[in-house]
């Protein structure tokens, strides 16, 4: 009897000690990263060389693949329905908070497995550099005392930087209509007609209108979030000037499917993280003027829950959600 357990014993170590050698070579063919927006977008870019640095770390050959379409919900659909075997991810963005309050999907941040958010870039709250606001308590006295006179622009109605100004105004007790939104296809766009006098404000990151602020034709009054920024390290925080808690960024995050084996999910997270600190992300990201922020899969599922909720609650003001 004692030896009939001894060797099932070994029997159970042997195929334990193969199980575990053949998931020990994860991965074994290449991974396909898939990107929600188009080529050539910041989206794309930061894609491009998380894939190719993961890579390196990997072994294995990292296919950029672009889902775009329904305003975001093709791709983010695409990672969510992959395959769970950890050969398929995706870089996910702050519109995964959106969608849903919007009746476009039901998909929300629960459904994926979060490998760690790689970079955030708060909104700022531009104007002509020639306005006559010397800060934002300028802009935000004149605002209450016209209101609707002020138009803002950025991106398409309800979009990220729409909720950026309208959850400002509304922590900050202000009502979100009194600067009445103009939709623009992107921020370029809005930057745009912001210096041809079209509209007064325009709510985006600060690396979008980086190429005008450098020019002398924009000039930032605030962040949105609670630390400066690298790129402008002089433009104060919305805390420090009004002492409000709100935030809202453009933010970008790696994911697999739901159910991944913990094998797979353990190895990718500590891959997507050494690339997140690699010399060359940070390189490359400050080249472009984009944040590096990261956060590690338990946090970054927990940002992702404040975020739907905080976006919710701006999109309810502001009459979007259905």
């Amino acid at each position: 009897m004692f030896k009939f357990l001894s060797r099932l014993a070994s029997v159970v170590f042997v195929a334990a000690l193969v199980a575990s050698s053949a998931f020990a070579a994860y991965p074994e063919r290449p991974l396909t990263l898939i990107v929600p927006w188009g080529a050539g977008g910041g989206t794309d870019a930061t894609a491009r060389i998380v894939g190719s640095l993961l890579e390196k770390e990997l072994g294995q050959p990292v296919n950029v693949v672009n889902r775009t379409g329904g305003s975001g919900v093709v791709g983010h659909a695409a990672i969510a329905q992959g395959t769970p075997d950890g050969y398929t991810i995706g870089l996910i963005t702050v519109e995964i908070g959106m969608m849903h309050w919007q009746g476009l999907t039901d998909l929300t941040g629960a459904s994926y497995t979060p490998l760690g958010m790689v970079n955030a870039d708060p909104a700022g709250v531009q104007v002509r550099a020639d306005a006559p606001y010397k800060n934002l308590g300028d802009l935000l006295a004149a605002i209450k005392a016209n209101p609707g006179k002020f138009k803002a622009s950025g991106t398409g109605q309800g979009g990220i930087w729409h909720l950026a100004i309208a959850g400002m105004l509304k922590d900050l007790k202000m009502d979100p209509a009194s600067v009445p939104w103009v939709p623009s296809n992107g921020a370029a766009p809005g930057l745009q007609d912001m210096v041809a006098g079209g509209v007064e404000i325009v709510p985006c990151s600060l690396p979008e209108a980086r190429s005008l602020i450098d020019a002398g034709k924009v000039k930032s009054l605030a962040i949105m979030d609670p630390r400066p920024a690298g790129l402008y390290p002089n433009v104060p925080t919305l805390k420090q000037l009004t002492g409000s808690d709100w935030t809202m960024a453009a933010w970008r995050g790696i994911v697999a499917p739901k159910g991944i084996p913990a094998e797979a999910r353990d190895r990718l997270a500590a891959a997507v993280k050494k690339v997140y600190d690699s010399k060359e992300y940070k390189d490359f990201m400050s080249s472009r003027g984009f944040g590096v922020t990261y956060l590690p899969p338990d946090e970054f599922a927990k940002f992702m829950v404040k975020s739907s909720a905080d976006l919710g609650a701006t999109m309810k003001a502001v009459g979007i959600v259905k």
